[in-house]
């Protein structure tokens, strides 16, 4: 399989540049536009319908709360990228050699594994799928990137393994796509968490792109960009009571995920001719590092507890911030916060140190985060309980 995914970076020429903003530009407005159109539709059908996710005692809302949001989400980024992309053509800035061979193959196999796992989790969504197929459908998707000659082939120093041979890179890329698109499914729990993380994550790794002049992928990136913003307003500042919320539910949070590890692979893969460094790494693992940690952490505890690995409980990071007292937007905004404040401490940390203390470094913070939340359920329940026996008393 060859690493040569990525053409060698040029340097940038003005008329391609201006004709780059213009097309990227569209690519967003366009997603951004369908989605704000689309959005309030599918509230009006999940109410005729009662398409709802109904509260039970693992979830974090008290209401029925449609749950078909992410239906917009890649029907959104597909309609935008095609028409910006024909568009390219008809202002005279036709694709060039940048998107033949891997380059061409990366972008069609991921069209593909998206598409398909989509419509799993819109199935999900509307009767449920055994999480035994989901994890089959996840396996099959993840596939796709090694197909096209996307792999992870080197770790930059971590555990002291640099370059990685392709007998263990492709089936340890496969297990990790599979990972990072369940852990952010796993983090959609409270309004505005994974859809907020992305919407920083995809316009990060926009904008990169566009420093690397790779414009197609900047273009994906920044129409998933527009498919988030109207979502998140449904998301984070609707109203249950007055029918405007909604969430994401599997069809976007699989998507969401599955997108994330494409563009966390790719950026982090090796190309020699491009003068890669650590820093190729890092970006992608702080981005990642909150729900990658936290699916890691929660399995660990099932684990030495004997509890099924998959069975869901309340023992995530956003379950913990609201028992410690947090609304959804103080976690959401804490855990965002968290994510971006990180993301340029572990780049000023990988110029000045080894790359596997700045991962110590991070498991240490995320422990330490963790455990201060539970000092604070701690000392919220002990209060609790005060003042509970002081009522009786009374």
């Amino acid at each position: 399989m060859s690493t040569n995914s990525m053409p060698v970076v040029l340097l940038p020429i003005k008329g391609e540049v201006t004709k780059a903003e213009i097309i990227i530009s569209l690519c967003f407005f366009l997603s951004f536009i369908f989605s704000l159109f689309v959005l309030p539709r599918i509230l009006i059908i999940s109410k005729r319908k009662l398409l709802y996710d109904n509260p039970d005692a693992r979830k974090s809302h008290s209401e029925a709360i449609p749950r078909l949001g992410g239906l917009v989400f890649i029907p959104s980024v597909l309609i935008a990228l095609s028409f910006s992309t024909a568009f390219r053509f008809l202002i005279d800035f036709p694709f060039n050699a940048s998107l033949t061979g891997y380059t061409l193959l990366e972008l069609l196999f991921l069209i593909a594994g998206s598409l398909f796992l989509y419509l799993v989790g819109v199935k999900d969504d509307l009767i449920g799928v055994r999480y035994r197929k989901k994890f089959m459908a996840q396996f099959l998707v993840a596939f796709l990137f090694p197909m096209s000659g996307l792999y992870i082939n080197n770790m930059y120093g971590i555990f002291g393994v640099y370059e990685v041979p392709a007998l263990i890179g492709v089936p340890f890329t496969i297990v990790m796509v599979v990972f990072i698109t369940n852990a952010v499914n796993l983090i959609d729990g409270i309004d505005g968490l994974a859809g907020g993380g992305g919407l920083v994550s995809f316009l990060t790794f926009g904008l990169l792109y566009i420093l690397r002049q790779e414009w197609i992928y900047s273009m994906l990136a920044f129409a998933f960009v527009g498919c988030l913003l109207p979502f998140m307003y449904y998301n984070i500042w609707g109203s249950a009571k007055h029918g405007t919320k909604l969430f994401m539910g599997d069809a976007g949070s699989l998507s969401l995920g599955y997108l994330l590890s494409f563009f966390a692979i790719k950026y982090a893969m090796y190309i020699p001719e491009h003068g890669m460094d650590k820093c190729c790494l890092v970006i992608p693992l702080s981005l990642l590092f909150i729900p990658v940690f936290d699916a890691f952490r929660v399995m660990v505890v099932r684990y030495y507890q004997r509890h099924p690995l998959f069975l869901a409980d309340r023992n995530h990071i956003h379950h913990k911030c609201l028992a410690a007292g947090l609304t959804h937007l103080q976690s959401t905004l804490l855990l965002i916060s968290y994510m971006i404040i990180m993301l340029f401490v572990n780049l000023k940390f990988a110029q000045m140190m080894d790359l596997n203390i700045v991962l110590i470094i991070n498991i240490l913070l995320a422990i330490l985060m963790n455990y201060m939340l539970n000092m604070k359920i701690r000392q919220r329940k002990s209060a609790g309980a005060k003042a509970f026996d002081l009522k009786i008393i009374k």
